[in-house]
């Protein structure tokens, strides 16, 4: 069994901990973010790599900075792992780090590298409707996602699937692959494929990307953007003035009208607004079916529900402000 050094924050990061540490490998320690205040009250909350570290009396830290903190730096050498494992940790590593573990630094990334190279693999993949990703196991380097490829499993990626469905599934395999992983690199026979130059980026989100465009989005454009922003921000929309987030939506196949005869209306114009059939809405191509909806300073619902509340009249356009 490794002595491994283990960095990871959030629940992606502490399946592949839980994996490892099931498997029998010896856990060092879990370096994970320090605690931050979270949610209305601001409580502190720590991260569930800390939660499931301490749980399993493993010692944890939790240093501001990695870079240029020999403190730091000093207590991994006298750590002396064999490998460092590094999942979802939210920070670049410096070469001295990388340098210490005599069989390496692997990281555990949730797509088919080089695709989506950068910090939300999982969202942009739902978000640009692909239909497969996976994981991939690497040697780390110095750049961003750029090391030498050890494994990858790939799945496919369901229609309807949001960025939370599909992250619970990743993170589940990404713990599998991470042991099979590591067994090959205890056993000397973990292969290293490099990376081709076509990949692609796939930045942090922001909440600007989150405004839908109604101008120049399809239907189904739209649909994989609230799909990819479910359940971390919710893609949003004006209407009134007033901001409302789409949870769920669909592409509607046949509401009573074709294309020629919405050509008239703007995108974003309301084609059917019923307590009993539901919101559909014009878009640059197709029309979009909400299912599940959020007013301001309410909670999400299930939009007959709300608009059995809510006023939104035929013909009204969203995405128009004052």
């Amino acid at each position: 069994m490794l002595k491994i050094l283990f960095m990871g924050t959030p629940d992606f990061a502490k399946e592949s901990l839980e994996a490892i540490y099931n498997a029998g490998h010896t856990i060092l320690g879990a370096v994970t973010n320090p605690d931050k205040p979270k949610g209305r009250g601001m409580k502190t909350v720590a991260s569930p790599v800390k939660d499931f570290a301490l749980e399993k009396n493993i010692p944890v830290y939790q240093p501001e900075k990695v870079r240029k903190n020999q403190e730091f730096i000093d207590e991994i050498k006298r750590l002396n792992p064999d490998v460092i494992c590094v999942v979802a940790y939210g920070k670049i590593l410096p070469k001295e780090i990388l340098d210490i573990p005599k069989l390496g630094c692997i990281n555990v990334h949730g797509s088919l590298l080089p695709k989506y190279r950068g910090a939300a693999p999982i969202q942009w993949a739902v978000i640009n409707g692909d239909k497969k990703t996976g994981i991939t196991t690497m040697f780390m380097d110095v750049g961003m996602d750029t090391g030498d490829m050890i494994l990858k499993r790939e799945i496919e990626i369901g229609d309807d699937e949001t960025t939370g469905e599909l992250w619970e599934r990743l993170s589940k395999l990404g713990g599998k692959v991470l042991v099979e992983t590591l067994q090959k690199i205890e056993e000397g026979t973990a292969s290293r494929e490099k990376q081709g130059e076509d990949f692609s980026l796939a930045p942090m989100l922001d909440k600007e990307m989150a405004q839908i465009d109604w101008d120049n989005k399809t239907a189904l454009e739209i649909k994989n953007l609230v799909r990819g922003l479910n359940p971390i921000m919710g893609a949003y929309t004006f209407l009134n003035d007033k901001k409302l987030k789409f949870w769920k939506v669909d592409v509607a196949t046949d509401i009573g009208y074709d294309e020629d005869n919405i050509k008239i209306f703007r995108n974003g114009t309301v084609l059917v607004s019923d307590q009993r059939d539901g919101l559909y809405i014009k878009t640059k191509a197709g029309i979009l079916k909400v299912i599940e909806i959020q007013g301001e300073n309410a909670k999400r619902m299930n939009i007959c529900d709300f608009l059995r509340g809510n006023s939104i009249k035929d013909f009204e356009v969203f995405g128009v402000t004052s």
